[in-house]
């Protein structure tokens, strides 16, 4: 018998992304609260809680962060925010102020089944540049540079980015986890 997991969030191209992992995953769409915390893992905590009110079985919520280096790792998980307010440009901007466009984006996925929850984290470092064109603009794809690269994420195919990416080195973790 396959474990289903249910993976709450209102971003279809999370979804995608993680399904190169995960196949069987299903897309839960949940108006859940988010409450605002520099913590991912507090964060990811009140969502499961709260969405255990409303699903039972195995559920799945991912935080994704960018810490940028100039500001001492802010906006981190508040990226949505930021990328909202002043987008791409503006965080390429702001990066460019400060002298230090290095940068690490940062998955953190939550997993609860029944009362427990585990936390497995991924991480990628590269720097910020200039928005550069692409066929997909998802998130700050488009200004991350990975470490090794010549290319941003929006540039890559998304079976380069999904070899390499801070989600899919989180996601990885999770299927190890799932196999225990």
């Amino acid at each position: 018998m396959r474990l289903t997991i249910a993976f709450i969030t209102g971003n279809k191209g999370k979804v995608e992304e993680a399904k190169h992992r995960i196949p069987d995953l299903v897309h839960l769409k949940l108006d859940l609260p988010e409450i605002q915390s520099l913590d991912s893992k507090e964060i990811i905590a009140a969502k499961l809680h709260e969405a255990r009110k409303r699903h039972d079985g195995p559920l799945m919520v991912e935080d994704t962060s960018l810490e940028l280096a100039g500001l001492n790792g802010f906006p981190g998980p508040l990226i949505k925010w930021l990328l909202g307010s002043v987008g791409v440009e503006g965080i390429w901007r702001l990066c460019s102020s400060t002298g230090n466009t290095r940068a690490r984006g940062v998955c953190t996925i939550g997993y609860a089944h029944g009362d427990k929850i585990e936390f497995f984290t991924g991480a990628m470092d590269g720097t910020i540049v200039e928005p550069r064109e692409s066929q997909r603009a998802f998130g700050w794809d488009r200004i991350f540079l990975p470490d090794g690269e010549t290319r941003t994420y929006s540039q890559l195919s998304i079976e380069e980015k999904n070899r390499i990416s801070h989600r899919v080195k989180a996601l990885a973790q999770l299927v190890s986890y799932l196999k225990e």
